[in-house]
């Protein structure tokens, strides 16, 4: 993540959590609000309602490249934490990465300027 750092303390994750907007989908949760560091820090939670910790670790490893590959769409100096619900147990990485980029456009924090996949698909249709 060459613009982010990870958020680690329990007490940055609860200040989040009280004060933090959150919008859901079926696999994924997210909060975030701004930080004013001109970074983002990025958490990333998945509980024991997932699966066994091999099936946590790929759904973390998941979320983390999702976001990582698509940062730069991201606006910056925000905290933002990830929870894995149960249902992204055994998805692909197209289906996680589909989930965060909903969750970050229902935020408003995702900048189109790179373009969305759908609308490049178009524009290559019409040459």
């Amino acid at each position: 993540m060459k613009f982010s750092e990870s958020l680690k303390k329990n007490h940055d994750f609860q200040y989040i959590y009280k004060k933090g907007k959150s919008f859901a989908n079926k696999y994924l949760i997210m909060y975030q609000m701004e930080n004013n560091l001109g970074k983002n820090r990025v958490g990333i939670s998945v509980s024991k309602k997932v699966g066994n910790s091999i099936v946590r670790h790929r759904v973390t490893r998941l979320i983390r490249e999702s976001y990582r590959l698509q940062e730069g769409r991201f606006q910056c100096g925000l905290d933002i934490i990830i929870i894995a619900r149960a249902g992204a147990k055994g998805k692909t990485y197209q289906e996680i990465e589909s989930a965060l980029l909903h969750l970050g456009k229902l935020h408003n924090i995702i900048d189109d300027i790179n373009g969305d996949i759908s609308s490049e698909k178009n524009i290559n249709r019409n040459d």
